[in-house]
């Protein structure tokens, strides 16, 4: 499925083989003409012909190495047109039984027979949407937080917003930059299309909500909710409405066509962080500051339900295409699915370390959706008959921060996510046979190091707010560790494998703090210059409980 768009290959080998060639006559020419001579004449000759032929094979090499550059700037794709057509041809057979269907080994020879996940609807098979491997990563120059992001209509294109109000345009197919235009005068917040994809909405920090039609052209622009950010929006079904929530505690109602406010939804008592209209039913579903859950009715504005599932700051909700099942993500580190036919939680699910920032409903699947945290993992589940309260798929440190937004492509078969560390990954499905992005599993038979890491003036920033971020840190890479506040390091127990991951998540951190301070310049003062030694001194880090001397170190071990 992955392969060089290089279509200069067949011209670089023609170029290579001509070259060969000329260069063979050219010296068997040259050898002809310097036969030792009687005259001085004759000697000044042959020197003239050997300077001619040195300039024609230099001319040459360089035209061949012109050739091999130009093929070697090409990109790499995630080409879906084999599948497509693989798609289009199984049409004309269809299989009586799905046990006469032929099942895909973990092999590359495979490859050829791969599918577009559309084509498995019948009989879904769910291990298809875990999109593990990461395809790309873009950075646009003068770069700033993705703070939301969405594929055109049809999955040509992605649109991002960043912190700056920017629109970023990238090709969904090769990845490429192709465009980026200033949108809003303050940082984005969400997008939201229409259901019939003829226009696309925005909306920023500043209570500024904008109109678009697909060629990305503004159409309009209106003030809402007094100046407050604005943090989503969401189409009715009929797309002559839409919802939008923000930080004045309302969620409002607008009328498309007209352009006007309808009602106001008032109920919560903080900040309405998000909000989504039922994909068929006259239903707005709501999760704000104040850790609740409300379904509105939005013609007579009063609320239907309230739901006391989280304990913290509901972050996301989104409906399911089936519009039975409610999916809800908070900063208490738990996802939960609803049946709102019975009002009643279905089953609550633990992965993230930190807050869940993000999440989505897979296209096809009804039972596979994804969620990004605060830490940068990358979470697939599948929940249904088939599925699990476990996650079925973790990609930790995904991102080094933040996933805040991620959206999939329209087919199924990519995942863009948008981060907090400037950066928009592209995620596509393994190779047959391949375990790329997977977390692998330890030998029971690894040796256990110990480790040491620099932090300089940093040694707040690494440990979090009572302790939050090196606690995630030491549940997802599975090590010890102990901050030695005397001495400014940070002390790491676990395989080398496992030690490795942490390197390079706090040298991350540590990056990115030392160039907010100065002005993007300049690396980590300590780096990370780590002694790794099996017989150290003793760390404490057998003990599950804090060292006795606060002055001296201090141990965060994983809590309840």
């Amino acid at each position: 499925m992955y392969k060089s768009n290089n279509s200069q290959l067949d011209d670089y080998y023609t170029a290579t083989t001509t070259t060969t060639t000329t260069t063979s006559s050219t010296t068997r020419n040259s050898r002809q003409s310097f036969q030792p001579a009687d005259d001085s004449s004759s000697l000044h000759d042959s020197q003239q012909d050997l300077a001619t032929v040195q300039q024609q094979q230099q001319q040459q090499q360089d035209q061949t190495n012109n050739n091999n550059n130009d093929s070697n700037l090409k990109r790499k794709c995630v080409d879906y047109h084999t599948c497509a057509l693989n798609d289009v041809s199984s049409r004309l057979f269809k299989a009586k039984r799905f046990q006469d269907e032929l099942y895909l080994q973990p092999h590359s020879s495979y490859l050829r027979l791969v599918h577009l996940p559309t084509s498995s609807l019948p009989h879904a098979i769910p291990s298809t949407a875990f999109l593990t491997y990461m395809a790309h990563v873009t950075r646009a120059k003068n770069s700033s937080p993705v703070m939301a992001l969405s594929f055109t209509p049809g999955g040509r294109r992605l649109l991002t917003g960043n912190q700056d109000g920017e629109f970023t345009l990238w090709d969904g197919l090769t990845f490429s930059f192709e465009l980026i235009l200033a949108a809003h005068d303050a940082s984005f917040r969400c997008m939201a299309w229409s259901h019939n994809q003829n226009y696309l909405l925005t909306s920023d920090a500043s209570g500024n909500i904008k109109y678009w039609s697909p060629s990305i052209a503004p159409v309009q622009s209106l003030d809402a909710h007094g100046g407050n950010a604005i943090h989503a929006l969401s189409f009715s079904p009929s797309d002559t409405k839409f919802v939008s929530c923000g930080d004045d505690s309302t969620v409002r109602v607008w009328d498309w066509a007209e352009r006007r406010e309808e009602r106001v939804l008032e109920g919560h008592g903080w900040d309405v962080k998000t909000v989504a209209w039922h994909p068929r039913s006259s239903v707005i579903c709501s999760g704000s500051k104040d850790n609740l859950v409300k379904l509105w009715d939005p013609r007579s504005g009063g609320n239907l339900s309230t739901l006391y599932g989280h304990k913290n700051t509901v972050t996301k909700v989104a409906w399911n295409d089936n519009g039975n099942w409610l999916l809800t993500a908070s900063r208490d580190q738990l996802i939960k699915v609803y049946d709102i036919r019975a009002m009643r939680e279905l089953c609550s699910l633990k992965g993230h370390y930190k807050e869940v920032t993000s999440i989505a409903w897979h296209p096809l699947y009804e039972t596979v959706f994804a969620s990004g945290g605060m830490d940068g993992t990358l979470i697939y589940w599948n929940i249904g008959p088939k599925g699990s309260e476990e996650p079925a798929a973790r990609i930790p440190f995904a991102h080094d921060m933040a996933i805040w937004d991620l959206k999939w492509h329209p087919a199924g078969h990519l995942l863009a996510t948008g981060s907090n560390d400037r950066q928009t990954k592209f995620w596509a499905r393994n190779r047959h046979g391949s375990h790329d992005g997977l977390e692998q599993e330890e030998d029971e038979n690894d040796e256990i190091i110990k480790d040491e890491i620099e932090l300089g003036n940093h040694v707040g920033i690494v440990i979090g707010r009572r302790g939050a971020t090196i606690i995630a840190m030491q549940r997802s890479t599975g090590t010890k560790m102990y901050v030695d506040q005397v001495r400014r390091v940070l002390q790491i127990e676990g395989t080398a494998k496992k030690i490795d991951a942490v390197k390079k998540r706090v040298g991350a951190l540590l990056d990115r703090v030392n160039e907010s301070s100065s002005g993007g310049m300049g690396g980590v003062g300590g780096g990370l210059s780590a002694g790794t030694s099996a017989t150290g001194a003793n760390m404490g880090l057998a003990d599950s409980t804090p060292a006795s001397s606060g002055a001296s170190g201090s141990y965060y071990g994983p809590r309840g």
